[in-house]
Order: structure tokens, then C-alpha cells, then sequence
């Protein structure tokens, strides 16, 4: 990243990514770092967790992100820590390939995708609120999909279903919480070139350029461009946008037809 184009807005927040191990948390939370933000990074992976957060001179809390305890526990730590939490990006989420179609879903794949991408989301706003309201100021950033303004014939029922809820879950504490000094928003980015995205689609290259030919931009996102929406919407730069669905997702939702 060109360090110029950094700025310093996000000095000294105490910035909660859950999943910042890999991916899109990563790349968010050396974002949110490069501008001047504490991170902690919450994620099952105790070794590159750790990694990551020493890299960054943040904290690391290992995270059930689908357990009440594990997710209480996070929030009490780092509150004992930083006494705030500026910031929620609450981002850690599957994408299982049992998650098919309707017909042959299983209900304990359904169930188990539900409780990871939507239940969890439930939890991390539910404690960072309780926090916030005392401190009458926040950003949550939760993140849906894409998949949750479109339909996709290559159907993943559940995990779509879970980031429709995101989004509307997402929207409605926004309304709820706005007078209290608190923003939510819901994330809806793309295809992402991620460590996910690459093993589901490197097993077969034909269902990836099923994909690949709906992006206007004629290529997945990266990370890194992901991690910009997310500094915007923590930040106080996006202090009246709140409540809304920011589609960081190369045009897709929006293309019809794309160009040659």
C-alpha cells in the first residue's frame, strides 16, 4: 500500500475484527493500523492470530465467534484492555461446499452456516453495543454479500440466506441505535480474491469463470479494496452513513449485460 495516501483518522480507536486472521480481516485490520488504529484480532487460528496481532502491536483473543461465552469473553477483554470499542467489524463467516442448492442441502449444514454467518453477528453487535451505549459513540461494520441483492442459479441456500439476514439486521440497529452516537452498517462486497474464495474456485476453474464473467471489472476483487470501504465506514468520514448497504462489489449487482 502507498503509505501517502494513508491518513491518520483512525487514531488511537480500538478497532474488534473478528476472522482478522486471513483475508479480508487481515487486509482490514493492517489497514485500520496503517491509519492510526489499536486492532484486535479475534479468529480461531491461536497461531497466525497471534502472528498477526504481534505484527500489528495489537491484541489477540481467541474466538468462537458462534459461542455466547467465547464472544462475551472477547468483548470483556478487551474492555478490561482499551476501556472502548471504537469499532466492531464483525467479519468472520464459511462457506462450506455442502451449502448447495435447497434440494440437497442438508439442515445441519444449514443450521451450522446460520449460526456461524448470522448468529455470530447477532452476538458481536449485541456485546460492542452494550459497550458503545455507555460510551455514546461507534461503528459497526457487519459483513454481508453481494448474494444479498442478487440470486444465483450456482446457489449456496444457506450462506445467502445468512447474509440477507446480516443485511437486515444491519439495518435495523442502525435505525435503533443512531441517537445513541452509533453507526451500523452492512458491508456487501463482491467476489474476493481470498484464501476462501481461491480454494472453492481453484477445484474447478469452469465454475470460476461461470462466476468471473458477471463482473463488469473482469476480475475478482482484491482484498486491500475491501479494507478501504471498511477504514471509510469506521471512520469518522463516514459519519453520516449509517444504517446502509455499501456494495463494494466491482459493479456485478448492477450489470445486466457485461461489456467484451
Amino acid at each position: 500500500m502507498n503509505s501517502s495516501i494513508v491518513s491518520n483518522r483512525m487514531k488511537d480507536k480500538v478497532c474488534v475484527i473478528t476472522g482478522g486472521a486471513s483475508g479480508i480481516g487481515l487486509a482490514s485490520a493492517k489497514r485500520l493500523v496503517a491509519e492510526g488504529g489499536v486492532v484486535v484480532i479475534a479468529d480461531l487460528d491461536e497461531t497466525k492470530g497471534s502472528e498477526v496481532a504481534n505484527e500489528l502491536g495489537g491484541m489477540f483473543v481467541k474466538t468462537n465467534v458462534a459461542d455466547e461465552d467465547s464472544v462475551r469473553n472477547l468483548f470483556s477483554q478487551v474492555i478490561e484492555h482499551y476501556e472502548r470499542v471504537d469499532v466492531a467489524f464483525n467479519n468472520a463467516g464459511i462457506n462450506p461446499n455442502e451449502d448447495n442448492s435447497v434440494l440437497t442441502t442438508d439442515l445441519s449444514v444449514w443450521a451450522k452456516v446460520q449460526t456461524v454467518n448470522l448468529t455470530s453477528v447477532y452476538l458481536c453487535c449485541k456485546y460492542a453495543l452494550e459497550q458503545m451505549v455507555k460510551q455514546k459513540s461507534g461503528s459497526i461494520i457487519n459483513t454481508a454479500s453481494f448474494v444479498a441483492l442478487m440470486g444465483a442459479a450456482t446457489s449456496q441456500i444457506s450462506y445467502s440466506a445468512s447474509k440477507g439476514g446480516v443485511l437486515s439486521m444491519s439495518r435495523e440497529l442502525g435505525v435503533q441505535f443512531a441517537k445513541k452516537g452509533i453507526r451500523v452498517n452492512a458491508l456487501c462486497p463482491g467476489p474476493v480474491n481470498t484464501p476462501l474464495l481461491r480454494e472453492l474456485f481453484a477445484k474447478d476453474p469452469v465454475q470460476a469463470q461461470r462466476r468471473l464473467v458477471h463482473v463488469p471489472r473482469g476480475r475478482f476483487g482484491e482484498p486491500e479494496e475491501i479494507a478501504a470501504a471498511v477504514a471509510f465506514l469506521a471512520s469518522d468520514d463516514a459519519s453520516f452513513v449509517n444504517a446502509a448497504t455499501f456494495t463494494v462489489d466491482g459493479g456485478i449487482s448492477a450489470a445486466y449485460v457485461t461489456a467484451e
